[in-house]
């Protein structure tokens, strides 16, 4: 009997070694995995930070795009990219909340509402150039002239399934006492939504909005086929208009090296503004999670 309840023991123990083997096998491999990646993160933001900063002044922000060897700034770029980008958040938005509204509070279990899942997830995660491509067809090509316009419609096309998913999470986080509450008060369900069920999403809708804009921020591929640019400051929806991303491209593909400087503090601007962003809707997120 001794030996027979010794195999057991024995085996236990091995099988215990060699669980914590693969256990530190696992976790110095996903530790490795860690490093290499902030080491790279590091590497990137150095570079950007050095030479962003080396190429920033107050120029930047007050002048506009200049000739090769000539002073001058991003501003042209800088007021196109917040024109755009506004415009393309006011359509994203109020297409997208509606829609993420109508997934959670109407739709649910419906088979359209499944069909409009299915194709907003897609939308998440198509490359911005088709979208560009689609809008080049949709509003470039039959008015024969590149427009801002254009590319604030990419940009909402790329904003929009963002936050539709989540303005469907947020409100689904929403108790259902609420809904309940307010129609045993005599309102109606548009009302209910509209007046509480909102109204107790508002830090989860401004989370998803800021996540719209970072993932808009930086796009350069729909730009490219819907604005074209301008070198000029312009404020005419129908007329291209430069943006930064799209600058930032046509800088850092050319020979001048005041361009390049110019490209680099660009590209610090558009990271700084993403990460602020990000920053926000996590704080934003994690206040409405506390509440």
């Amino acid at each position: 009997m001794t030996v027979t309840a010794s195999k057991p023991a024995n085996f236990d123990r091995r099988l215990h070694r060699r669980r914590k083997i693969y256990n530190y096998v696992f976790l110095a491999l996903t530790g490795i995995a860690t490093a290499i990646a902030l080491i790279a993160l590091a590497l990137i933001m150095e570079t950007l930070v050095v030479k962003g900063l080396a190429g920033m002044n107050i120029q930047v922000f007050t002048l506009s795009q200049p000739p090769p060897d000539m002073p001058g700034g991003l501003l042209n770029a800088i007021v196109g990219s917040l024109i755009m980008c506004a415009v393309g958040m006011v359509i994203a938005l109020f297409i997208g909340i509606l829609a993420g509204t109508w997934l959670a509070e109407y739709g649910d279990g419906t088979r359209l509402a499944t069909v409009v899942r299915f194709l907003n997830d897609i939308l998440i995660s198509a490359p911005s150039i088709l979208i560009g491509l689609f809008v080049y067809e949709l509003l470039v090509r039959p008015f024969q002239g590149f427009s801002a316009a254009a590319g604030a419609v990419a940009l909402a096309l790329l904003a929009m399934p963002v936050a539709t998913r989540a303005t469907e999470d947020i409100m689904r986080l929403q108790p259902y006492a609420l809904r309940e509450a307010g129609m045993a008060l005599g309102a109606n369900r548009g009302l209910v939504i509209r007046s509480i069920i909102w109204r107790a999403s508002t830090s989860g809708l401004m989370t998803g909005a800021l996540l719209s804009f970072a993932r808009i921020s930086g796009e350069t591929a729909p730009l490219l086929f819907t604005t074209l640019g301008n070198p000029f400051l312009s404020f005419r929806l129908n007329q291209p208009m430069a943006a930064l991303p799209t600058t930032i491209f046509q800088f850092a593909m050319s020979a001048y090296d005041d361009w390049q400087r110019l490209a680099w503090a660009g590209a610090l601007i558009i990271a700084v503004t993403v990460l602020t962003t990000n920053i926000l809707g996590r704080a934003l997120t994690r206040g409405s999670t506390q509440k």
